[in-house]
């Protein structure tokens, strides 16, 4: 299976979790595939992940997303982000721009349209702020 249909996995249980489910043996239920063990393991690690650091990469969605609250972002939409930051943070194999545009197409795909644009804004924002300062022009050669 491609690394997309494993971080949309991913992104379905942390839902599940954050509405309330266990996040646990449901794959078979929320998707139509058997993951191989790459992939098991990649989704487990993000689910796992998201949850150990969720408050920071809540924080985080919240100083870049000046309109909106967090408790106001779509829950879908949230979830998307989470793993999108979990993977820029954490998942060294990812790069950012990857990531970025694996969170835009799991929004067109399972959130509204407006959804991609802001997921896109946010992400782009913090990519951009947390580049070293030499990528940003600042060195003094």
């Amino acid at each position: 299976m491609a690394r997309s249909g494993a971080r949309a996995a991913a992104m379905q249980l942390i839902y599940e979790r954050l509405m309330g489910g266990s996040g646990q043996d449901t794959l078979g239920v929320l998707i139509d595939f058997t993951p191989e063990e790459e992939d098991s393991r990649y989704i487990n690690t993000v689910v796992e992940g998201v949850a150990e650091h969720v408050n920071e990469l809540d924080a985080l969605i919240a100083s870049y997303s000046p309109s909106r609250e967090i408790d106001r972002i779509a829950r879908v939409d949230l979830c998307i982000l989470r793993v999108a930051l979990y993977e820029m943070r954490y998942c060294a194999d990812t790069p950012e721009s990857v990531a970025i545009n694996e969170a835009v197409e799991l929004a067109k795909r399972f959130s509204e349209p407006a959804s991609a644009r802001f997921i896109n804004g946010v992400l782009g924002a913090i990519s951009r702020s947390e580049q070293p300062a030499q990528e940003n022009g600042a060195e003094n050669g």
